[in-house]
């Protein structure tokens, strides 16, 4: 069972537009939401779910936009919640960004693929490149070409259209992970992970089918090739063009991808992650003085990989001034806005060690307020490298009229969450 009613609402609880899915519920019911929300917030308490009586109300909150489902009988919580954000994806597609704004600008709009992403309250349609082939956004005339609801809306693959043609036809395929770590002052490992995607950008004609071999642990435990290097995927997502049952059978990623660029899976390696960018720092404050400031980034990787863009965010007190540098490579500048130093390399060769020293002064008369001690956080992309040892062993591409494709493959590391506790 999913909702009965949509609402969205302004930040005072005013309805800027809604939908009645079922009409079994009184859509008034809505106007004890913001009282409710509101004494929460007085008693410091806050949840995902409000009741009023039958009433359920199942929330979101983005920009300055409440999005509101509201149920009476026992509502499968998850899809309600999925639901409502990729309603929030579906708007920024049609509008870029979705506030109030843009709500009140595009009213037809909105109504319009209220009515299409749900029925009966089910969600429906919810791709936004097959909702843009007939819900337009300059407002429908009558005429004898207004746009019809293409077939895709009732196939069984309702996120391709049919009749798509290219005269090259090609497959671009990127494999991202993003390292998240936290390492504590004494150089122990708190905290690391690696969160990875597979991403697709479609230029095929027809209806390809694609398959995807990748190293994974299980598959090669089925097929007796243990001594392999694999990966033990987890939490494994995939797009709903994947065929679910053909995975669970054979652990084969078969499906007919959408045109265009999707992001076809995504998984989590919960993994020790020796640190790619190893920082030391030394922060010495002398109080009423000067603070001096002495960081060594080492690469942990091998020296046939580079990391790109690398930049090294080092904290310094935010009553600091009058800032010194000294780098044995890249540059150095002063965010007194963040009370930060960045360090940036533009390219960091693997095996290699740099240095930077810092120099800031400090009033003499010392603020009484205590300042956390925050930690040094790293950004930087390696390309042609991925830090899990996933691979791509084929990728291929049937269509029945035969054609020749090309697929490429690249994968990317990149930092996510990537933080260092200093002393």
């Amino acid at each position: 069972m999913s909702a009965s009613a949509i609402f969205i609402l302004d930040l005072k609880g005013k309805v800027l537009i809604s939908r009645n899915y079922m009409g079994n519920m009184d859509m008034n019911e809505v106007d004890h939401f913001m009282p409710i929300m509101m004494r929460m917030e007085e008693d410091a308490d806050s949840s995902p779910l409000v009741t009023h009586g039958s009433a359920h109300f199942l929330w979101i909150k983005h920009r300055n936009l409440y999005l509101v489902a509201m149920t009476k009988k026992n509502a499968n919580a998850a899809l309600v919640y999925s639901f409502l954000y990729k309603m929030v994806e579906v708007f920024k597609e049609y509008f870029k960004e979705l506030e109030e704004e843009s709500i009140r600008d595009n009213f037809v709009t909105v109504y319009e693929l209220m009515d299409e992403i749900m029925d009966f309250g089910f969600p429906q349609t919810t791709d936004s490149k097959i909702l843009q082939e007939y819900i337009t956004q300059q407002g429908h005339k009558l005429s004898v070409g207004a746009p019809r609801p293409p077939a895709t809306v009732t196939n069984a693959v309702s996120w391709r259209s049919e009749g798509i043609k290219y005269r090259k036809n090609e497959v671009f395929m990127d494999v991202i992970e993003s390292v998240n770590l936290l390492v504590s002052a004494t150089g122990s490992v708190l905290r690391s992970e690696i969160v990875g995607s597979i991403k697709l950008k479609v230029v095929l004609s027809g209806m390809p089918e694609l398959r995807l071999g990748l190293n994974d642990k299980v598959l090669f435990e089925i097929t007796g090739r243990e001594k392999c290097k694999t990966v033990e995927l987890e939490d494994v997502k995939f797009h709903q063009c994947v065929r679910l049952s053909r995975f669970e059978n054979d652990r084969t990623i078969s499906f007919i991808p959408p045109d265009g660029e999707s992001e076809l899976m995504s998984y989590r390696l919960n993994t020790t992650v020796k640190p790619l960018i190893w920082i030391e720092s030394v922060i010495e404050k002398f109080s009423h003085s000067r603070v001096e400031i002495k960081v060594k980034a080492r690469s942990q990787f091998k020296s046939r990989s580079t990391a790109n863009n690398v930049a090294i965010m080092v904290p310094v007190p935010s009553d600091a001034d009058s800032p010194k540098f000294k780098t044995s490579t890249g540059s150095c500048k002063y965010l007194p806005e963040k009370s930060m130093v960045q360090w940036n390399i533009k390219s960091f060769p693997g095996g290699k060690e740099y240095m930077m020293r810092a120099h800031f002064g400090l009033p003499s008369v010392e603020s009484t307020e205590l300042e956390g001690r925050r930690p040094i956080t790293v950004n930087f992309e390696i390309p042609y490298f991925t830090v899990s040892g996933i691979q791509v062993r084929y990728l291929k591409i049937i269509e029945k009229s035969g054609y020749e494709a090309l697929p490429w493959v690249r994968y990317i590391t990149q930092s996510g969450d990537y933080q260092l506790r200093t002393n």
